[in-house]
């Protein structure tokens, strides 16, 4: 909650400000559940995605690469899906509005998470130039 909220007060944006956020999301019951509501907290109720569904795990790499995504997403305004994933599929505790097909979107500013072993936590504030 803490890295998200500094990126936000980083880039100078308010969380309506966000129009989704790239969760890192690893598919494990007990961190997609701190996660969300860590995510809930700060946002209210958020439109989430969740690349690692598509990509798997790519362990040092899943930050930049869901970076990346973020950095596309907010260019095109698409956003894309959690894949392999229905929306009945969604655990009713996580009160967010998890993308299970892309959307279009007008270009918006993104916040990607990513975590890593050891307490290491990042978000990262991705806008379209203005």
């Amino acid at each position: 909650m803490s890295a998200m909220r500094k990126a936000l007060a980083q880039a100078r944006l308010a969380p309506e400000d966000i129009g989704h956020v790239n969760a890192h999301a690893t598919g494990t019951e007990v961190g997609d559940a701190a996660e969300a509501h860590a995510i809930t907290r700060v946002f209210g109720r958020a439109t989430v995605t969740a690349p690692k569904a598509a990509l798997g795990h790519l362990f040092g790499a899943a930050g930049a690469v869901e970076a990346l995504i973020a950095v596309l997403s907010a260019q095109h305004g698409r956003i894309p899906p959690t894949r392999n994933l229905s929306s009945t599929g969604v655990d009713p505790r996580i009160a967010l509005d998890v993308v299970t097909e892309a959307r279009q979107a007008t270009p918006h500013a993104v916040l990607s998470n990513s975590f890593g072993f050891g307490g290491q936590n990042v978000s990262l504030v991705i806008a379209p130039s203005r």
